[in-house]
């Protein structure tokens, strides 16, 4: 009744048979669940893909390289961990100080959504996993609204469900999350606990699909301290462009 569509059209639309609805009748049902900005883009996200012309579409078949001035861009910065990544969370480049921040992380496959609920040691580099895990997951689930024919996301899915049940009752809630900001914890094992606050911000390919995150730490503050005494032995190391992670 809020939305003006009848029981049968609505219980349609529950059910996923949205190919057809149009952008009115969308956003009479986003008024009506009182959904919010995020929420009414994936929704819009489902339908764009849902319809005939948009099915089968071959999304991400091929990797994007990233753009020089990119890489240089990371290199260039030297107190702020930073490294790009796809929708899938899978880590393309990295600076020097991205690299000694997420050694753990890196040591493994390079995809931030595995480390989280395949690697035990997950649980001790992230001071609150629980947070990280279900915002990683929500990231996940919106990438997968806008490209539903990723094969190599539904893989990555597919794996996670069958694997982690932390991973598969986080994806069953259908949480999503589209702003990737705030502040995140960090055990390292050689710089201790450090409190960065982070935002990735999407960089202008061709696909849309890569994201630069950036830590940053409050001026001042013990974890700025522990940043700098990273830094400094990063520096002090040999050098790796960003390229090197490539």
């Amino acid at each position: 009744m809020l939305a003006g569509v009848s029981t049968e059209w609505y219980t349609r639309l529950e059910k996923g048979h949205i190919a057809g609805v149009s952008d009115e009748v969308l956003n009479a049902v986003a008024r009506a669940l009182q959904l919010d900005a995020e929420e009414k883009t994936y929704l819009s996200d489902l339908a764009r893909v849902a319809r005939p012309a948009e099915k089968g579409c071959p999304r991400r078949s091929r990797p994007v390289e990233l753009a020089p001035q990119v890489l240089w861009m990371l290199d260039a910065m030297t107190m702020s961990p930073a490294f790009v990544t796809n929708g899938r969370w899978d880590v393309l480049a990295s600076n020097a100080l991205g690299r000694a921040l997420y050694a753990p992380v890196l040591s493994g496959n390079g995809n931030l959504a595995r480390y989280h609920f395949l690697d035990p040691g997950a649980h001790d580099f992230y001071a609150d996993w629980e947070t990280a895990a279900t915002t990683i997951v929500s990231l996940l689930r919106a990438d997968a609204g806008r490209n539903p024919c990723d094969r190599d996301l539904r893989a990555l899915v597919g794996e996670l469900s069958t694997v982690s049940p932390e991973f598969r009752t986080r994806w069953a809630a259908h949480d999503i999350l589209l702003r990737n900001r705030g502040t995140k914890a960090f055990r390292h094992p050689d710089a201790g606990l450090l409190e960065l606050a982070y935002c990735s911000l999407e960089l202008p390919t061709d696909d849309g699909g890569q994201l630069l995150t950036t830590y940053t730490a409050e001026p001042g503050s013990p974890s700025e301290d522990k940043l700098r005494l990273l830094a400094s032995w990063t520096a002090r190391g040999h050098h790796e462009s960003a390229a090197g992670i490539l």
